[in-house]
């Protein structure tokens, strides 16, 4: 939540005011996200998750394994977001979680709560499975949370990082800039 002494600089603009712009609106939010991929598979899902990074204020993107780093050569990233949003290759999401961040799964699990009752950390760090399997139980052994989005099938991985961030920026009660 925005502290009151700052909500009124994202206020509805009035007559004769500048309005804000969709960057100044995630930026000045308390609280950031970073997300980790677990061996995602394929450019178009990465390069559109880099586009969700970018319109929904995520500092950083980490992923694990080789399958991305070899199909990397077919970017689908239009907007170009990889220039100023770090996508960094390592061995171990566990080992990259920022400071003071709560790991997340996003998995389908039974101890999984549904993403439209769960309540984001303030300092979060998403991580989600690849596009053709799931996280392991090792993965999801060090996360505190885990969440899932109740559909009637399931949804590919840009899809449900687009659908976790857009849930995380609502019950934020972030202001939607124009």
């Amino acid at each position: 939540m925005i502290d009151d002494a700052r909500s009124d600089l994202l206020a509805a603009p009035r007559p004769g005011t500048a309005t804000i712009t969709r960057k100044q609106a995630v930026h000045d939010c308390t609280g950031y996200a970073c997300l980790g991929l677990h061996n995602p598979k394929g450019p178009e899902n990465v390069g559109a998750i880099l586009r969700a990074a970018g319109c929904y204020g995520v500092n950083s993107v980490f992923y694990t394994g080789q399958r991305y780093e070899r199909a990397a050569r077919f970017r689908t990233d239009t907007k170009q977001v990889h220039r100023q949003l770090p996508l960094i290759g390592v061995d171990d999401l566990r080992q990259v979680i920022p400071f003071g961040c709560v790991p997340v799964a996003v998995e389908v699990h039974p101890d999984a709560t549904p993403l439209t009752t769960y309540a984001h950390p303030e300092r979060a760090f998403y991580i989600f499975g690849p596009e053709d399997g799931s996280l392991t139980k090792g993965v999801t052994a060090w996360c505190r949370d885990i969440v899932y989005i109740p559909t009637h099938g399931c949804i590919n991985l840009a899809a449900t990082v687009n659908v976790v961030l857009y849930d995380r920026m609502l019950k934020a009660d972030w202001p939607i800039a124009k």
